[in-house]
């Protein structure tokens, strides 16, 4: 057997009846994060901080939020890099 035969070999599978269940997702809390650059490190790249705000409305669009964000952070000294939104769901088997 070559080597590509015992690769084929090795790679069947029984296949077997599997069943999928319908998932539904509810929506929990998120957290914000934004990255914002604080310097520059010794080798000459960007020294980047972040700050997380915890428990966003699972309703807040994602315009309000980076708005929020950049409203925020204008009023400090550092550029922002990145706005992230870590969604949170929770899931559901129906």
């Amino acid at each position: 057997m070559n080597g590509q035969a015992a690769f084929n070999a090795a790679c069947q599978y029984e296949e077997k009846d599997v069943r999928t269940m319908a998932v539904s997702t509810t929506s929990l809390n998120s957290t914000l994060i934004v990255k914002y650059q604080t310097g520059t490190t010794s080798a000459g790249g960007p020294e980047i901080r972040q700050k997380s705000l915890n428990d966003v409305k699972a309703d807040a669009t994602e315009q309000d939020v980076y708005d929020v964000a950049a409203a925020l952070f204008s009023l400090g000294q550092h550029p922002v890099m990145s706005v992230l939104l870590r969604k949170n769901l929770e899931l559901l088997d129906e």
